[in-house]
């Protein structure tokens, strides 16, 4: 024997590195990442739902508290142009109003055929007249200031400040931030749900390797560490393709669409995008809890 086999033989072999207490993969996670990444790309694009809910509700009451509109009816001897002319002026004097024009009969008319068609539309049908009215941003003026004003100068009209709407609008955009909640919330439920499923199911393919840790001493909390770090990872991973998939579509549709986007009843805006990256987090972190509730309570069952 040689010299260098000697010393080959002598040398000592280097340390093998320890397998992991569960493998790094499994047959099932393939399906489970997918799973779960439907439900982040669900929950996504209820974020960003609500989002855009929310924006287009704040710019149509916006729109609205800037504005009013005034019905003015004309008197005897008066045309109804007339009249409509004259209310513009005496609300042009009121405070708080920016600007007030009377709507021409053609366009008042084209507000009606909607309803009644064009051939209802007859000549001598008497239709009032409308006034628009701009209001000052910083000091609007009331419906009842405007109102007096009409009043005093002895002009029939009934001014609309959009209240109404105002009450409807805000009541449509807390039901949909109430419905996107709802919705984010249900999915989270959804996914914890599967999380423990998984949890319990690898539990219950390793209860040899379970049990042998038991026997070597392992507490519960350490095994259910294990599964805790393993289903945080995979549906951190899953929170990615979702959140992913989810901030495409929101480009997609922000870069095609123009200004309000494709759809501009929910105008979508580049900083939407931000609401999607928590996912990943939010994903991992329902995991983990998921996973550590249901490992701790089977474990606490096995003997």
């Amino acid at each position: 024997m040689t010299a260098a086999a000697a010393k080959a033989l002598r040398k000592p072999a280097p340390p093998r590195k320890a397998a992991p207490l569960l493998p790094p993969r499994d047959s099932s996670d393939v399906a489970l990442i997918f799973v779960v990444a439907v439900l982040c790309f669900l929950a996504c694009l209820a974020a960003v739902a609500a989002l855009a809910a929310d924006r287009a509700a704040h710019g149509w009451s916006t729109e609205l508290n800037g504005s009013a509109t005034v019905l003015v009816r004309a008197g005897p001897g008066e045309t109804p142009d007339a009249a409509a002319a004259r209310a513009a002026g005496v609300l042009a004097g009121v405070k708080g109003v920016a600007e007030a024009a009377a709507l021409e009969k053609e366009k008042a008319q084209a507000l009606l055929q909607p309803w009644l068609g064009q051939d209802a539309l007859l000549d001598d049908l008497p239709i009032p007249r409308l006034v628009t009215v701009d209001l000052d941003t910083k000091a609007p003026a009331t419906a009842q200031a405007m109102t007096q004003a009409l009043k005093g100068a002895g002009i029939d009209a009934t001014v609309d400040d959009h209240s109404l709407w105002l009450k409807e609008i805000e009541r449509g955009g807390e039901i949909a931030r109430a419905a996107a909640i709802a919705v984010a919330a249900l999915i989270a439920a959804a996914a914890g749900a599967v999380i423990a499923f998984a949890t319990r199911a690898g539990l219950a393919a390793r209860r040899d390797l379970v049990g042998v840790l038991h026997l070597a001493g392992a507490e519960d909390r350490f095994i259910a560490a294990l599964f805790q770090a393993r289903f945080a990872r995979l549906a951190a991973l899953a929170g990615l393709f979702g959140a992913a998939g989810t901030a495409m579509i929101v480009a997609l549709a922000r870069a095609l669409g123009g200004g309000a986007g494709l759809t501009p009843v929910l105008p979508l805006a580049w900083t939407d995008l931000l609401a999607v990256l928590p996912c990943p987090l939010a994903a991992a972190l329902i995991a983990a809890t998921a996973a550590r509730i249901t490992a701790m309570g089977l474990l606490r069952e096995m003997p």
